[in-house]
């Protein structure tokens, strides 16, 4: 945990020492290094991109530790042994400067005790920072103070951890497990117990997971990527910790469980625990006989039709009323569940915000308990607790309907005032001149009438308002081109699938050189059409979560709105000269990337692969982009913006850049890294970047580039039988088709 811990700290621009205990042979870094080569496998990656892993400074205790003399926040995360950490706690007293932060990441041990015996004025510097695994991918940190914790520490830690980690801060009570890990093992106990009452795991797993507005890995699989053993370890001590829970019984370890961990039946890191895969297939365990077997149909009444309801409100409020088995599990488990989280406030956080917040970063639920109470009605859970003798809390007693709990998961753009909108897409008014181009098609696509909305808004733009910000509050900015109707649109023929691409290209090209500031805010998937997009845009606020990519060639298309031009532009700019030879490494490195459907790992990478200007401002705290964004609006506005010069001569390779490109395709080919087809894919993007049937190095400007996408990409649409086959099994099956 100390290397990932490491890892995000890295991530957010920090230097960072990474001590463990020293080895035993001549090279006392042996065990840190070996740890932190394994951290650099870990896949998905912990750190943004390979520079950001050599901001971490590996070392020993023995010859290392006065590193911390110099350092601002140490964070312990040794093994959870009391007696280990105090005397750890003892050394760093006698290093540390005077106004240096200290924390532990213990999950299983009391905060305070980790500190009795130091002075004052390190207890006053002293707090726990309970980081969810893995750090760069778990948006929660539980922060709990302690009685000696100066509230000005507390404070500023807060704010560290939310603005410059971007971390989803809730302060927690110095409680066993504090606030998501007692309330998530709670549900998890829940689960296991359901195995007695006649549900088996699929069914459990299904009520438990996507329809319920929580990860689809649900109770099993996530216990399987636990560790049944971590699982029986943090229900054994905690069992014991919570002498006066009124439901400490759920805690106690299940036989099953036992004898699972006895056995070595450990979940995915033995190769079976409550789930095995054998022979391609996936077997789950018989509870009663320890043995697998293949899984049963769904005995849980209509519970297909209740999945397919869209909205998570619906869909619950059905399940709660559901009278098969499906909704009897249900209605028993989120009662019980409401009823143990309302009895831990104040016990374990002050209010049911941080209970919520701590299950929605902590634990992936689309809704925190409170928030589902709300969902079911605040009333009517009430009074089916009471009939069912369930424990009530005196404040959830006297909180009306008009003082439920609301939910602070709002989106940022949902107050704002409306000024234009299509069916899939809006124009909101963000105050002081900036307006917002919002998406609002499924996935974000970049539909027609998404494409048609955001020209009339450039319209609009030109005779009002400052400045625009594109960007949107989903998870995803955007998934690409609308596929369906793409392939609609070119069943019609050249002429309508041939203007529309022209309407794009002009589109982008009109955005990049357009007189007032434009910024892209971007997150989450940044895909095809939707990245030539946010390339179009001079400026960009990206979430550091950001994966961005042109992935045409999966579908069987070449980038055609802009991105192969800029790519080339790119690839130019980064050589030293214009001298063929040193540009050719940078051409071939975008060929690779644009070939592979790479997409980016981090908005880092993808400054690195060009996807990115160098001046995007990244941003730890992604939730933050479009308020950043209406500043940089603003503040390019009030600093006279001027809009990029044009580019009319971006070097080509002609025929000998295309021979080196196509030769690239063919060693991958070879390899057996890409498909027959894939090389032919390759080839018709070589074509492009090198310049078409240009006999040698020449200089181009844009619109030649964007007519030789135009030339290669309308026929790979309209006439290709494989990349019609790719797109239909894209839209069918939510994957690419390597043909």
């Amino acid at each position: 945990m100390g290397s990932q811990i490491a890892a995000h700290l890295a991530n957010a621009g920090l230097t960072v020492y990474l001590l463990d205990i020293p080895g035993k042979g001549s090279n006392k870094n042996e065990l840190v290094e070996t740890s932190f080569k394994k951290a650099l496998k870990l896949s998905p990656p912990i750190f943004f991109t390979e520079k950001t892993a050599r901001r971490v400074i590996v070392g020993n205790f023995d010859e290392h530790f006065d590193s911390v003399a110099a350092v601002d926040w140490v964070i312990e995360a040794v093994v959870e042994n009391l007696d280990i950490k105090q005397k750890l706690m003892e050394r760093l007293e006698s290093v540390i400067r005077s106004d240096t932060v200290v924390s532990t990441n213990t999950s299983g041990l009391p905060i305070d005790a980790i500190a009795q015996g130091r002075s004052e004025s390190f207890r006053q510097r002293f707090l726990g920072t309970h980081f969810f695994n893995p750090p760069r991918y778990l948006k929660l940190l539980e922060i709990i103070p302690t009685a000696d914790t100066d509230p000005q520490v507390l404070e500023r830690m807060k704010w560290f951890g939310e603005l410059h980690l971007g971390k989803g801060v809730v302060v927690a009570k110095d409680t066993p497990n504090f606030i998501a890990n007692r309330i998530g093992m709670y549900v998890t106990m829940l689960g296991l117990q359901a195995l007695t009452q006649g549900y088996t795991i699929e069914e459990i797993d299904t009520l438990t997971g996507t329809i319920a507005g929580r990860p689809k890995s649900a109770t099993f699989r996530t216990a399987d990527l636990v560790g049944l053993d971590t699982l029986m370890y943090v229900a054994s001590n905690l069992y014991p910790a919570i002498p006066h829970d009124e439901s400490r019984e759920v805690f106690r370890v299940p036989e099953l469980l036992r004898k699972l961990v006895e056995t070595g039946t450990l979940g995915a890191k033995t190769g079976q625990g409550f789930y095995k895969k054998q022979d391609r297939q996936i077997l789950s365990l018989n509870p009663e006989t320890l043995a697998y077997e293949p899984a049963k149909p769904l005995n849980l009444g209509d519970i297909e039709a209740i999945g397919k309801i869209p909205d998570l409100g619906d869909r619950l409020r059905a399940l709660y009323r559901d009278r098969s088995r499906a909704g009897a599990f249900f209605r028993e488990s989120i009662l019980k569940t409401l009823s143990y989280a309302a009895c831990r406030i104040p016990e374990i956080a002050d209010s049911p915000t941080d209970v919520d917040k701590a299950m929605r970063w902590g634990f992936g639920w689309e809704l925190g308990p409170f928030e589902i109470w709300d969902v079911l009605g605040f009333e009517t859970v009430l009074a089916d607790m009471k009939a069912a003798g369930m424990t009530v809390p005196e404040w959830a007693e006297v909180k009306s309907q008009k003082s439920k709990v609301k939910s602070e998961n709002l989106i940022f753009d949902s107050r704002l005032p409306l000024i234009w909108q299509n069916p899939e897409a809006a124009l909101l008014d963000m105050g002081d001149g900036v307006v917002l181009y919002e998406f609002r098609s499924k996935g974000n696509t970049l539909s027609l009438q998404v494409v048609d909305g955001l020209t009339e808004v450039l319209d609009l733009l030109e005779n009002d308002y400052r400045g625009l910000v594109i960007g949107n509050s989903s998870a995803h900015f955007s998934g690409g081109a609308n596929l369906a109707e793409m392939a609609m649109m070119a069943q019609s023929g050249l002429g309508a699938i041939a203007d529309l691409i022209v309407k794009f290209q002009t589109l982008l090209q009109r955005i990049h050189y357009f007189p007032k500031p434009i910024v892209a805010a971007i997150q989450g998937r940044v895909l095809g059409g939707g990245c030539e997009l946010v390339m179009a845009c001079p400026q960009v606020v990206a979430a550091a979560e950001t994966y961005i990519g042109l992935v045409e060639l999966s579908v069987g298309l070449i980038p055609g709105a802009g991105g192969i031009m800029r790519s080339v532009t790119w690839a130019a700019d980064r050589a030293a000269t214009e001298a063929p030879h040193h540009i050719q490494p940078f051409l071939r490195r975008v060929f690779e990337t644009i070939g592979m459907a790479k997409v980016s790992n981090s908005a880092a990478e993808a400054q690195e692969l060009g996807f990115l200007p160098p001046t995007a401002r990244i941003l730890m705290n992604g939730d933050r982009r479009l308020e950043v964004a209406k500043e940089e609006v603003l503040c390019s506005d009030r600093a006279g913006y001027a809009s990029p010069p044009e580019r009319n001569a971006i070097m080509v390779l002609g025929r000998p850049g295309r021979a080196m490109l196509d030769y690239a395709a063919d060693t991958l080919y070879r390899g057996g890294f890409i498909s027959e087809y894939d090389r032919y894919l390759a080839n018709r993007l070589a074509y492009v970047m090198a310049g078409g049937e240009l006999s040698a190095p020449a200089l181009v400007d844009e619109n030649y580039l964007l007519q030789l996408e135009r030339e290669a990409f309308l026929p790979l649409l309209l006439s290709q039988p494989k990349t019609q086959e790719r797109i239909a099994h894209t839209l069918k099956h939510k994957k690419p088709l390597r043909n």
